[in-house]
């Protein structure tokens, strides 16, 4: 059995992607949203496997690219967003 490598984790097997309590976990729910599930995910199966982050540094950086590629993409939609309406209400 593979145990969690951190107390937010809902599962104790990172392997198990079809539970109920992932659906309602708003952390999942919100990696969900960014794109980057599945380097969540390979940074919780290589932490469950070695149980040392050191040695999971490529996924850990795979995730946090694709983290702050979200961020930078939604930072540029709120400020397309608030131009348009500044412009709508003068």
């Amino acid at each position: 059995q593979v145990r969690a490598y951190s107390s937010w984790m809902a599962s104790p097997s990172p392997h198990d992607r079809s539970r109920k309590d992932d659906e309602d976990d708003p952390v999942e729910q919100m990696i969900s949203r960014t794109g980057c599930t599945e380097l969540h995910y390979a940074v919780q199966d290589c932490m469950a496997e070695h149980q040392d982050w050191r040695v999971c540094q490529t996924q850990v950086q795979a995730f946090k690219d694709c983290m702050m590629n979200f961020q930078n993409r939604r930072k540029e939609q709120l400020k397309k967003q608030q131009t348009s309406t500044n412009s709508a209400t003068r």
